[in-house]
């Protein structure tokens, strides 16, 4: 059986898989997202949370977490090519927007992610 790794944050005990995605969704608040930001060596910035919102907003509208190519796609739609271009995203999460994006978002991993480490 897979080790769970766990957060504390405000006295509460947060559980994660292996890879530090949160095993219930409903257990992630900004400050669980600021811990994961920080274990990435990420500082949020109002770009960051823009991305980490949007990606929980699709997550609820959808069911699902949005592969690179998909973020990228729903992104631009939405905010424009500046904001929803590989360039910015990958700036913003070095490990890949979905990747790393996902995880600080409180999200599963998307089955179909091809992130890489650019």
């Amino acid at each position: 059986m897979a080790d769970i790794m766990k957060y504390i944050i405000d006295d509460s005990l947060i559980e994660t898989d292996p890879n530090g995605y949160l095993l219930d969704l409903d257990d992630w608040s900004e400050s669980i997202a600021e811990s994961i930001a920080k274990e990435e060596n990420i500082e949020l910035t109002e770009a960051h949370w823009q991305v980490v919102n949007f990606l929980r907003q699709r997550y609820i509208e959808f069911g699902s977490s949005p592969n690179v190519r998909l973020l990228i796609k729903a992104l631009s739609k939405k905010f424009g090519k500046e904001i929803g271009n590989r360039k910015h995203l990958y700036n913003l999460f070095p490990h890949g927007p979905s990747r790393q994006g996902c995880r600080i978002a409180g999200l599963p991993l998307p089955s179909d992610c091809v992130d890489f480490f650019g």
